[in-house]
């Protein structure tokens, strides 16, 4: 542990991906750069952690498609052992007892799949495909620039036209499809695509993903697109799973980072960032010693940055009222899950490893049922019929789970991020757990009583263990006035905070959230522009 006699270049708060990420590049330009990480590993909700004797997952992230290709190159992490492989489809959707749905697998074979639903939907989705990608294509290009920042008035407004060319000059039909993302619903969206209710449920799924939101709320098409650009080994859209869980690639990062000569400190919990004239200087520890910086750079929630680490006397009152409003809570409950046996489920029967068990197995199949499980969450604090995305990762894994036996990861939604008349998600999470297995157990009889054990983490829980205030695994809302030049707030969406030498590197600001590492690799870049 250092002395307050070092003074580093830059001081990172917190070890999850974005932040090592930001360590790297700025390691890489030569800077002495220290990352201070509260947990005894690194990686925040990125990490691999045994929850029961034998059994191994990604706790709380668990897919892999968002990762940037130019970080994974740039740090060299496939030859710090990371190493993804593709599903073999993307998604298993069991309708009821007899029907199914799969999604992925190439144009042709979803085409087919579609057909067993509606032949209008089949022909029209090589269409969709292309026209959602020329908007994506757009986003990809928008998730590596840093936004403009209105308070440099012309200078501002040029930059935002420069990065808002791409779209000028795609064409009418690109401007109609990015506007019609970013306000529609999500329902509203597919329903001028596609005619059957499950089909645009598979689709609408990934707009509710992390968000604590109805497909019939304006806006959730443009979650939607968030889950489309990325890829794995340079096919766009496809998901993976990191060998060793989601802990491989943060352990990869960390490799990275020290390399370059990055040190890094975990049980090391930031009490303050030191704060004088107006300045970041350094922060203050837990045990009382202060570490002084040139750079203070924070890969927390905002909301823990600005409410709990600095003074409100040093703040802006007017930001300070602003960060007040910030929007977090994503609705989500995380299991996960040691297992006997692999489900079997009725719509399509079997316990022998096969491709939809490979998949995200998604209990979702209409759009009604998405905007049902909201609407209960609003008014009962959870769904009794919850949105779940189950995967299975040992079946591509042996390293997470003894042989013969399995481990799933269960995402969950909807559940309030908090409870009504001064409940607690400590008091009622089994509850809320049963009624997941319950539903997971309708579809595949044998689930309950293959269960050897569990980890339960309630929204509550998620915010204790990583910090994600609410349950948000986005870091804030992403709806639009959370995005771009707007998150986490107007005027600093730049990776700037309202202090000199304070910067941002987590999904609080843009692009969001997932493990991107973008947001670290970006506020990088304006670090060292301030060099």
């Amino acid at each position: 542990m250092p002395n307050s006699s070092q003074s580093p270049d830059a001081v990172i708060i917190g070890g999850g991906h974005n932040g090592l990420v930001c360590a790297y590049y700025l390691a890489k330009k030569g800077l002495q750069v220290q990352v201070y990480e509260k947990r005894s590993v690194v990686g925040g909700a990125a990490v691999t952690e045994e929850f029961y004797p034998g059994f191994r997952n990604s706790v709380a992230s668990y897919t892999v498609s968002l990762l940037n290709p130019q970080i994974i190159q740039d740090m060299k992490l496939k030859e710090y052992g990371l190493k993804v492989v593709k599903r073999p489809i993307s998604n298993f959707l069991p309708i009821n007892h007899s029907t199914y749905l799969k999604l992925g697998g190439g144009l042709e074979r979803t085409q087919e799949e579609f057909k067993k639903f509606s032949a209008q939907d089949a022909a029209r989705l090589p269409e969709y495909y292309d026209r959602i990608e020329a908007v994506a294509d757009v986003l990809r290009d928008l998730s590596v620039k840093t936004p403009p920042n209105p308070k440099q008035g012309i200078k501002a407004a040029l930059n935002a036209a420069l990065q808002l060319w791409p779209i000028a000059t795609k064409g009418n039909q690109v401007h109609r499809d990015v506007y019609d993302l970013f306000t529609k619903s999500a329902r509203s969206f597919l329903d001028s695509w596609f005619e059957n209710e499950h089909v645009k449920a598979a689709f609408g799924f990934d707009s509710i993903v992390g968000n604590f939101a109805s497909p019939d709320t304006p806006g959730s098409a443009y979650v939607l697109l968030h889950h489309v650009f990325g890829e794995v080994d340079g096919e766009k859209g496809a998901w993976g799973h990191a060998i060793g869980g989601m802990g491989s690639i943060t352990q990869a990062m960390q490799k990275a980072c020290k390399y370059e000569g990055v040190e890094i400190f975990t049980d090391a919990s930031v009490q303050k960032v030191i704060v004088e004239n107006g300045a970041a200087t350094g922060i203050e520890l837990d045990d009382g010693r202060s570490i002084i910086a040139r750079k203070v750079v924070s890969n927390l929630n905002p909301k823990l940055l600005y409410k709990k680490l600095i003074a409100e006397e040093d703040l802006d009152p007017e930001f300070n009222r602003s960060m007040d409003g910030y929007k977090c809570g994503s609705g989500t409950f995380r299991m996960n899950v040691a297992l006997s046996e692999l489900p079997d489920f009725t719509s399509l029967p079997g316990k022998e490893t096969a491709e939809h068990h490979q998949s995200g197995i998604v209990i979702a199949p209409t759009l009604d049922y998405m905007d049902k499980a909201y609407i209960d969450a609003k008014s009962d604090g959870w769904s009794k019929a919850p949105i779940v995305e189950m995967l299975i990762p040992s079946t591509m894994d042996d390293t997470l789970a003894p042989k013969g036996q399995h481990v799933a990861s269960l995402f969950c939604q909807q559940f309030s991020p908090s409870l009504s008349e001064g409940a607690s998600w400590h008091d009622h999470k089994l509850a809320a757990a049963d009624t997941i297995i319950d539903t997971v157990t309708a579809h595949a009889p044998n689930f309950k009583e293959s269960i050897l054990g569990m980890m339960i983490l309630s929204p509550l829980d998620l915010e204790e263990k990583f910090g994600l205030i609410g349950g948000d695994i986005m870091h804030g809302q992403m709806s639009l006035d959370q995005m771009w030049a707007a998150r986490p707030l107007m005027n600093y969406g730049n990776y700037r905070g309202p202090l000199k030498s304070l910067y941002m590197c987590g999904s609080g600001t843009h692009p969001g959230g997932g493990v991107t590492g973008l947001p670290g690799k970006n506020a990088a870049r304006e670090i060292l522009k301030d060099k």
